[in-house]
C-alpha cells in the first residue's frame, strides 16, 4: 500500500514540478521541451531523484499513446484554411524533404561513426523528421503567429512527416535484421514502395473516415457534458491503434482524424477543445519527463562528440538543403525559406524511433538511442532557444487574430450554425459612437442585448455603443473574426509598424512611381490586387511581399481574401542585409581593437 502512495506522490510531484520548471524556463527564455527533458534526467538514476526507470517497452507504449494524443490535438487546432494554405509545400517537405534529410545526415553519420552506410542511414532516418509536439508547442505556447503560409507549412509538415520517418526507420531496421549488404541480402524496393503506400493509404483512410464518423457520433450522443471530451480522446486512441493493427500509419490517422473532426461543428465543442489542450500538455510533459528518465547521462559521454557532429550536419546542412530544394517550386522568399529551414525542431519523435530500433535488437541499439537524444538536445539548444528572436529579426511575426474579450461559452445544439459571443467594449473600438443600425455587421449576425452600468438596456434605447458596454451577439463561426475587428481595439493587433498605409483599391502605378517600386508600365491594377497576386493562397493580415528594397504588408483583409488596407515599409530588412550589417559592425569593432 505504501508503495502505491509513493508512486502517486512521485507522479504528482513530477507533473507539478514540470509545470513549475516550465514557468521558470519561460522567464529565462529556455525551450519548454528542454526543461521537461532536463527535469526527467535530474529525477533519473544519476540525478538527485535517483529514480531507476529502464523499461523501454513500456516507455515505447506510453510514448506512442502520448504522441497520438498530441497529434490529434494538433489536428483539432488546424482549420481548413491552414490546410489549403500550406498542404502542397508541407507534403513535399514531409516526404521528399525527409528522404533528403535522412540521406545527407545518414551519410555524415556513417563517416563520423565509421560504422557502415546502413547504420548511418538508420541514424539519418531516426532524426530526419521534425517533431509535431515541438512545433505545436512553439506555435501555440505563447500565442505566436507567423506569416500564414510559413506557419501553415511548418505545422502541417510536422504533423505529416512522422509516417515517412517511421517507414524509413522500420524498413532499415528490417534490412539490418536480414543481414544488410554484408550478407548479400537484396533490398526489395518494389515491396518497400508498396508498404509505404499501404501505410499512407490506410492511415489516411482511417483518419478521414474515422474523423467524419467521430464527428457524427458525438453530435448524436446524449452524454453528460464532461464525457464528450473523454469519448473523443478514447476514439482518437482507437483510430491510432486500428491503423497500426492494419499496417497503416497510426500517426497519420490520428492527425488527419483531428483535422476532420476539428473542422466539424461539435456538440460541447469548446469543452472538447479545452480538455484536449490540457491533455496535450499532460501528454507532452509525461512523454518528455519519461524520456529524460530513460537516459543515463554518463552513458551518453562516449557518443557525445559523434552525436554533436551529426546534429550540426542535420541543422546546418541537411535540413536547409532539403527545405530549399522542396520549396523551390513555390513562391517563398529567401527569408521565409531560411526561417523554415531553421525551425526544423527535433523533439520526442527521434528518441521514440530510436527506441523502435533498440527494441528490435539492432546492433548498437543503445548508441542509436544516445545519438538521437544528443541530436534532440542540440536542436532544442541551438534552434529552440533562438527561434523567437529569429522570427522577429526576419519579420515573420504577424498579427494574431484578436481574442474576443469575455467571450461566453454557450453550448448550442450541434445542428445550429451560429455561436453566441460576448464583448466588453473598450476605448478605441470601431463601433463606438456609431448608430447601431448603421454598423456593418457581417451576414446573419444579430445583436442580442446590451448591458450598460449593470443594467440590461431595453431595445428601444439601443442607439450607439459606448465604452464599458457589455454586448451579446449571435454570429456564424466563419464570421467571428470580422466581428472581432469591429468590437475589439486595434491595440490587440501586433503588425509591425509600417511607413505608409493605403486603401487596397489605390492604383499600384501611383505608389510604384512615388516610391520607386518595380512595376510594369502597363500595370493598371490596384495595390491590393498586385499584392494578392504575389501572395500564395488567401491573404491575411500580416502577410508580406517584397518589391525591391521595400515591402508591402497586408494590414486588413476580409474573409474572401480581398485586401482592404495595405502598408508600405521602405528599405525592408532581409536576412542578407542583416548579415551584411552584422559583418560590417564586427569588422569595425575588431578594426578598432
Amino acid at each position: 500500500m505504501d508503495a502505491a502512495f509513493d508512486l502517486m506522490l512521485l507522479a504528482g510531484g513530477l507533473l507539478a514540478g514540470s509545470i513549475l520548471v516550465g514557468v521558470l524556463s519561460q522567464r529565462v527564455g529556455a525551450p519548454l521541451m528542454l526543461a521537461f527533458l532536463g527535469l526527467g534526467m535530474l529525477m533519473g538514476e544519476e540525478g538527485p531523484g535517483g529514480v531507476i526507470f529502464d523499461d523501454f517497452r513500456g516507455g515505447f507504449l506510453a510514448a506512442s499513446m502520448a504522441l497520438a494524443v498530441i497529434l490529434f490535438d494538433g489536428g483539432l487546432r488546424t482549420p481548413i484554411d491552414t490546410l489549403r494554405a500550406g498542404y502542397k509545400p508541407a507534403v513535399l517537405l514531409a516526404t521528399i524533404g525527409v528522404l533528403i534529410t535522412a540521406g545527407i545526415t545518414g551519410a555524415a553519420a556513417a563517416l563520423v561513426l565509421d560504422s557502415g552506410w546502413l547504420h548511418g542511414l538508420l541514424i539519418g532516418a531516426i532524426v530526419a523528421s521534425t517533431d509535431a509536439a515541438a512545433v505545436f508547442l512553439l506555435l501555440h505556447q505563447r500565442g505566436t503567429e507567423l506569416r500564414r503560409r510559413v506557419g501553415a507549412s511548418l505545422e502541417l509538415e510536422s504533423g505529416l512527416n512522422d509516417p515517412m520517418a517511421v517507414f524509413l526507420t522500420v524498413t532499415l531496421v528490417a534490412f539490418v535484421q536480414e543481414g544488410g549488404v554484408s550478407s548479400g541480402a537484396d533490398f526489395d524496393f518494389w515491396s518497400a514502395g508498396l508498404l509505404f503506400l499501404q501505410q499512407m493509404g490506410v492511415g489516411l483512410l482511417i483518419g478521414v473516415g474515422g474523423g467524419f464518423l467521430l464527428a457524427q457520433v458525438v453530435n448524436r450522443l446524449e452524454l453528460a457534458a464532461g464525457l464528450y471530451p473523454v469519448f473523443v480522446t478514447a476514439s482518437a486512441l482507437i483510430l491510432f491503434a486500428v491503423a497500426q493493427k492494419l499496417d497503416g500509419s497510426g500517426f497519420l490517422a490520428a492527425y488527419v482524424a483531428g483535422i476532420v473532426t476539428g473542422n466539424h461543428r461539435l456538440r460541447a465543442d469548446r469543452l472538447i477543445r479545452r480538455f484536449h489542450d490540457g491533455l496535450s500538455w499532460i501528454s507532452q510533459i509525461m512523454l518528455l519527463v519519461m524520456l529524460g528518465l530513460l537516459v543515463t547521462p554518463s552513458r551518453l559521454l562516449p557518443d557525445l562528440i559523434p552525436g554533436i557532429a551529426v546534429a550540426l550536419v542535420l541543422i546546418f546542412i541537411a535540413r536547409p538543403v532539403a527545405v530549399f530544394l522542396c520549396l523551390a517550386p513555390f513562391r517563398f522568399d529567401w527569408d521565409e525559406r531560411a526561417f523554415i529551414a531553421w525551425v526544423g525542431l527535433r523533439g520526442a519523435v527521434p528518441i521514440v524511433l530510436a527506441m523502435i530500433a533498440a527494441l528490435s535488437g539492432v546492433p548498437d541499439g543503445s548508441q542509436l538511442f544516445h545519438i538521437a537524444f544528443i541530436v534532440v538536445i542540440a536542436s532544442l539548444l541551438l534552434q529552440g532557444w533562438t527561434i523567437p528572436r529569429l522570427s522577429r529579426a526576419l519579420d515573420m511575426d504577424i498579427a494574431p487574430a484578436p481574442e474576443a474579450d469575455g467571450r461566453m461559452d454557450v453550448d448550442l445544439a450541434s445542428n445550429f450554425d451560429r455561436d453566441v459571443v460576448a464583448y466588453t467594449i473598450r476605448p478605441g473600438a470601431k463601433v463606438i459612437g456609431k448608430v447601431i443600425s448603421a454598423i456593418g455587421w457581417p451576414k446573419r449576425t444579430r445583436l442580442l442585448t446590451i448591458i450598460r452600468d449593470g443594467v440590461v438596456l431595453p431595445k428601444e434605447k439601443w442607439e450607439a455603443l459606448e465604452p464599458g458596454d457589455y454586448v451579446l451577439l449571435i454570429t456564424p463561426p466563419e464570421f467571428a473574426h470580422e466581428v472581432d475587428r469591429l468590437m475589439l481595439t486595434q491595440e490587440n493587433r501586433r503588425i509591425r509598424p509600417v511607413d505608409f498605409e493605403f486603401a487596397g483599391e489605390t492604383p499600384f502605378r501611383g505608389i510604384a512611381g512615388a516610391y520607386s517600386l518595380p512595376w510594369e508600365p502597363d500595370e493598371a491594377r490596384s495595390v491590393g490586387e498586385v499584392l494578392a497576386d504575389e501572395l500564395a493562397g488567401r491573404p491575411q493580415a500580416g502577410d508580406v511581399a517584397r518589391f525591391g528594397t521595400a515591402a508591402l504588408v497586408v494590414m486588413e483583409a476580409d474573409r474572401d481574401g480581398n485586401i482592404l488596407r495595405v502598408g508600405l515599409r521602405l528599405d525592408a530588412p532581409t536576412l542578407r542585409r542583416r548579415w551584411r550589417r552584422i559583418m560590417e559592425r564586427t569588422k569595425k569593432r575588431f578594426g578598432r581593437s
